[in-house]
Order: C-alpha cells, then sequence, then structure tokens
C-alpha cells in the first residue's frame, strides 16, 4: 500500500500544477519544448515563434463568437502596455475562422486598442499546441518553451497574475 501511494504521488507531481491564487493557471514542472510554430499576421504572412526567443511570450487563442474571449480581452489589451512587463510578447490568435473585417469589428466594440490581432496557419497551431477550447493563453519562456497554460478566461489585470507573470519576463 505505502509503494501505491508514494507512486500515484510521483506521477502527479511531474505532471502540471495549479498557480496558488490564480484561476485557470496550470504550471509545467517540465516545459513542454516546440519546433516550428508558425501563425499569420493580418496580411497572411507567416511569423515563426523562434523569431521571439528571448522574450516572454503568451499566445492567447481567441474567437468572435466566443462570449468568454469577449470578456477577457479588454485586460489583455491593456497587459501589453504593462510598465513592469516590457519584454512580454502578445499574440491574440484568432482560431475561429473568422474574417480581418469580422476579427477588426471585434475589435472595434471591445475599443482594443493596442493589440493586432493574427490567425492560425490554418489550425495547425491550434493542434501542435493540443487546444480543447477557448480561450486559451499559452506562455512561453525565453527559450520558446511552454512553462503554463491558461485554460478559459482570466482577468489580466488581476495583481496576484501580474506578479506571478513578472517572475519570468
Amino acid at each position: 500500500m505505502r509503494f501505491l501511494i508514494i507512486f500515484i504521488f510521483l506521477i502527479s507531481n511531474t505532471f502540471a500544477n495549479e498557480v496558488p491564487g490564480i484561476k485557470n493557471i496550470i504550471f509545467h514542472k517540465d516545459v513542454k519544448k516546440y519546433d516550428g510554430l508558425m501563425f499569420l499576421d493580418q496580411k497572411n504572412n507567416k511569423l515563426n515563434l523562434n523569431d521571439f526567443k528571448g522574450n516572454l511570450v503568451l499566445l492567447n487563442f481567441w474567437a468572435t463568437w466566443c462570449a468568454p474571449c469577449k470578456e477577457e480581452m479588454p485586460s489583455l489589451d491593456k497587459l501589453i502596455i504593462h510598465n513592469e512587463l516590457s519584454n512580454l510578447k502578445i499574440f491574440p490568435i484568432n482560431i475561429g475562422n473568422d474574417s480581418i473585417e469580422k476579427s477588426q469589428r471585434f475589435y472595434d466594440e471591445l475599443k482594443i486598442k493596442n493589440l493586432k490581432f493574427y490567425f492560425d496557419n490554418p489550425q495547425t497551431l491550434a493542434k501542435k499546441l493540443s487546444l480543447r477550447g477557448i480561450p486559451t493563453s499559452i506562455l512561453l519562456d525565453k527559450n520558446g518553451n511552454e512553462f503554463a497554460r491558461i485554460i478559459g478566461s482570466i482577468d489580466f489585470e488581476d495583481k496576484k497574475f501580474i506578479e506571478w507573470l513578472k517572475n519570468f519576463n
């Protein structure tokens, strides 16, 4: 019986842990490594995440029809201009097959001023990152490795979240 308890403890500790006091964040004890992650800008140019190594990167996956995405997007817009997170790059990636015009209307309705929007290439990034729903945000360290994941919506202006995020900036 003692062996079983130790074995279960070891298995549970090798996977992810929630960050205390912050809703919806799962912190990975062992980072997830990816190679060749690409997405598209508004002009259909391919962007490679390898080009952003050296920065803390937040990939936020959303769609115009997603109510929780609407709820969190204004706080994400404010996070990008937070003066203590100068090394943070945020890429809101639309995976809802929405047009540029529809995406722009979404931003305009929510008064999003500081963020650009991007698109999946077509939906390969969502598959490679094993997304199970939106909104989902992936946090990549300065080496381009996933160290945490936010499943569901979050208030990106939450002081506990910002203090936690500053540890990786």
